[in-house]
């Protein structure tokens, strides 16, 4: 049915699917009661895994069903009664190129060492585009690759590099204690399957200053909020020295969402980019993060975008309506502003639809230097016309 998760409820012996994000239930399933499914329960866990659930009420595990996919598995109790919810897992890791990830992501998988962070609300493919970028990392380069997950996910045979995941639980007991030792094991990318407190966060970041490129994910909605997010996490006599740290060795923040395709044939994400750039390491450094949204609205030549423009880009190409990006947008009239007048001819922050002059086409071939960040003067007619004196140093 292409669904994406299974919602089996005990209680009342019914089960449900979602497919492409909405729950539907599945009338033709048997009836079923709590004893029988505590009994199916059993014989698919393991009996230390049945003794963790039944003292702690939760359980996080990973099940494969061979010849149909992998799944993610959370065991919890309500009423009383336990209860289920599977994630597919395909065997199959797509590429790079079939989910399309932002240019910026080829990028940050050829970089020798930084924090790259992927982050969105739960369910919007996070796990996906991280496994494409792992899985590109494992067939192109030479490299040592430790992941640390709950449960493991997407599994990676070795190809052009050596892989090792960790399961929490089952290979190591938190994900802390996995990136204390990690360090000893030679690795050279790390991923870290989510940052879940303050010490697992400060152990990333210090990984990716020791000279390692570190993927983590955060559930936060955008780019902004994923610096804040981090930051504030610490005692308030921490902040500054992470703000420090995290300026220095944050690559990137990729922010992503699912939208429902127009023709019916699944969901496609949308993709909020963030890079490092020496401007946004000084806004960090500095706390004024609250300027960073500006620098991702006008840094396209720096492979940056909002959400509201990749949004306005997917519904141009056909690939999505437009009241279903719009529902999707950070700032609705932002997303009908760009869609409306065309991302290119558009001030950024303005409101209502004025369009700007453009500029002249000589400064569509500048170039930037070897940081990527600061465009070179180009000569000719236009150098030092009024009009440029209004470009900063992102231009």
């Amino acid at each position: 049915m292409n669904g994406s998760d299974l919602h089996v409820k005990s209680d009342t012996g019914k089960v449900y699917v979602r497919i492409f994000g909405e729950l539907m239930p599945l009338d033709d399933v048997p009836a079923f009661t709590d004893a029988d499914f505590r009994e199916a329960i059993n014989e698919l866990l393991r009996p230390e895994q049945v003794k963790r659930f039944d003292r702690a009420l939760e359980l996080d595990f990973a099940l494969e069903i061979e010849g149909v996919s992998r799944f993610r598995g959370n065991l919890f109790q309500q009423r009383g009664h336990a209860q289920a919810v599977f994630r597919v897992i395909p065997f199959e890791i797509r590429s790079m190129e079939e989910l399309q990830l932002p240019e910026a992501c080829f990028e940050f998988i050829e970089r020798p060492r930084g924090l790259v962070l992927v982050t969105g609300p739960a369910g919007s493919g996070k796990s996906t585009s991280l496994a494409a970028m792992i899985d590109r990392v494992n067939k192109s380069q030479k490299l040592h690759i430790v992941t640390v997950e709950d449960p493991i996910e997407f599994v990676h045979d070795d190809h052009v590099a050596l892989i090792n995941q960790r399961e929490l639980d089952v290979d190591t007991l938190s994900f802390a204690n996995a990136l204390k030792y990690v360090l000893r094991q030679d690795p050279d990318v790390i991923l870290v399957g989510e940052m879940r407190d303050l010490e697992t966060i400060h152990l990333a970041i210090t990984a990716a200053e020791t000279g390692h490129l570190v993927f983590a994910t955060l559930h936060t909605v955008d780019a902004l909020q994923t610096v804040d997010r981090i930051v504030d996490v610490f005692p308030q006599h921490q902040q500054q020295q992470i703000r420090m740290q995290l300026s220095v060795n944050l690559l990137g923040v990729i922010s992503q969402t699912l939208v429902k395709r127009k023709d019916g044939r699944g969901r496609i994400a949308a993709y909020e980019v963030l890079n490092a750039t020496s401007a946004v390491r000084n806004l960090i450094r500095e706390n004024k993060t609250y300027q960073i949204g500006s620098i991702i609205q006008t840094g396209s030549k720096q492979k940056m975008q909002t959400l509201d423009q990749s949004l306005a880009k997917l519904v141009e190409s056909g690939f999505v309506d437009i009241q279903e990006a719009r529902s999707k947008a950070k700032d609705p009239a932002e997303f009908n502003r760009i869609v409306n007048v065309g991302t290119k001819n558009v001030a950024p922050g303005g409101g209502g639809q004025t369009p700007r002059i453009a500029p002249p086409p000589i400064l569509n071939n500048m170039d930037e230097t070897a940081n990527g960040t600061e465009p070179k003067p180009q000569p000719g007619p236009v150098r030092g016309q009024p009009w440029r004196q209004g470009y900063n140093r992102e231009g």
